[in-house]
C-alpha cells in the first residue's frame, strides 16, 4: 500500500468511528435522562420516607408499603442497573477507550468524538 491508500484508509476509518460514536449520542442522552429522573425520584421518595414519623414506629415492610412512590422508584432504579443502564450511559466513552487501546499499537489515538490523533513515531537508535 502506498501512503495515499493508507491515508484514505485512515480517513475512512475515522469517518466510520466518528459516525458510530455520533450515532450512540442520542440514545446515551436518553438513558442519562432516564437515570437522572429515576435517581431524583428515588432520592425524593427516600427523603419523604425518612422524615415520616410513622417510619420509626412500624416495621420495615410496612413503612415501604406506606410509601409506594419510594418503593416503586427504588425498584425501578435497581432494575435499570440490572438491565445495564450504567454501561449505556457511558457507551461512547467505552468505545473510544477501547479504540485508544487498539490504536496505541499503531502510534495513534482518538478523542472522545472518534477523531484520530497521529502520534510521532518513536526514534530507535
Amino acid at each position: 500500500m502506498n501512503s495515499l491508500e493508507q491515508a484514505e484508509d485512515l480517513k475512512a476509518f475515522e469517518r466510520r468511528l466518528t459516525e458510530y460514536i455520533a450515532c450512540l449520542q442520542p440514545a446515551t442522552g436518553r438513558w442519562r435522562t432516564i437515570l437522572i429522573v429515576v435517581s431524583v425520584c428515588t432520592a425524593t421518595g427516600a427523603w419523604n420516607w425518612l422524615i415520616d414519623p410513622e417510619t420509626q414506629k412500624v416495621s420495615f415492610f410496612t413503612s415501604l408499603w406506606n410509601h409506594p412512590f419510594f418503593t416503586i422508584s427504588c425498584i425501578t432504579l435497581i432494575g435499570l442497573f440490572f438491565a445495564g443502564i450504567h454501561k449505556r450511559v457511558v457507551a461512547p466513552s467505552i468505545i473510544a477507550a477501547r479504540c485508544r487501546t487498539v490504536l496505541a499499537e499503531y502510534n495513534m489515538s482518538c478523542d472522545d468524538t472518534g477523531k484520530l490523533i497521529l502520534k510521532p513515531r518513536p526514534h530507535v537508535q
